[in-house]
Parts: C-alpha cells; sequence; structure tokens
C-alpha cells in the first residue's frame, strides 16, 4: 500500500535577487509562501516543476516542498521551508527589513 501524497510547493530562488519565490497557481512568482499553489495531486506537481525549472532566465533551483493548508494559505511542514518564508538570517533585508518597519 502506496503512502498518501503530500501536498505541495513549487519554490525556487530568483534568478537576479536570490530571493525564496513560491509558483502561484495564475503563474506569477511570489515571495509570499501563502500565496503559493497547493498541489494535492503528484502528476500535477510533477507538471508544474518542469514548468518552473523550463524559466531559466527568472528561476534557479526549482523543487517541490512539502506544505499544508493553512488558514490563509499554504503553510509549509519542514523546519527548513518554514525559515526559508522569513529569508536571509545574517541580517534584516528583503522581507525581514519590511517586518521590521
Amino acid at each position: 500500500m502506496s503512502r498518501p501524497y503530500i501536498p505541495k510547493v513549487v519554490t525556487a530562488n530568483a534568478l537576479l535577487e536570490g530571493d525564496v519565490i513560491y509558483l502561484t497557481a495564475d503563474d506569477r512568482w511570489s515571495r509570499q509562501h501563502h500565496e503559493a499553489e497547493l498541489i494535492e495531486d503528484e502528476a500535477h506537481a510533477q507538471m508544474r516543476l518542469l514548468h518552473a525549472a523550463a524559466q531559466k532566465s527568472k528561476v534557479v533551483g526549482a523543487y517541490l516542498a512539502d506544505a499544508k493548508a493553512g488558514p490563509n494559505g499554504p503553510e509549509p511542514v519542514h523546519f527548513r521551508e518554514a525559515f526559508r518564508t522569513r529569508g536571509p538570517s545574517n541580517y534584516f533585508h528583503g522581507k525581514q527589513e519590511t517586518a521590521a518597519q
């Protein structure tokens, strides 16, 4: 018996800025995890990953990350992905700087 499929989001890094980004259902790249498309079908997830990986002029390192449905959109399941949503850890810039204001 196979294990149930764990929902996923497509994530990558923006090629020019290096920011963590997420693929939305309407094919935009967002810096907000909760705007990502929560993919609950394995075949669809693979197709979305191929679509993301083909955007070599925009993104680098696209992969599928486990996620779960939350009240405001997808939420990360693993510590690594939760950590990536907060931005760089060395000093406040990007998402952290905006949140601190």
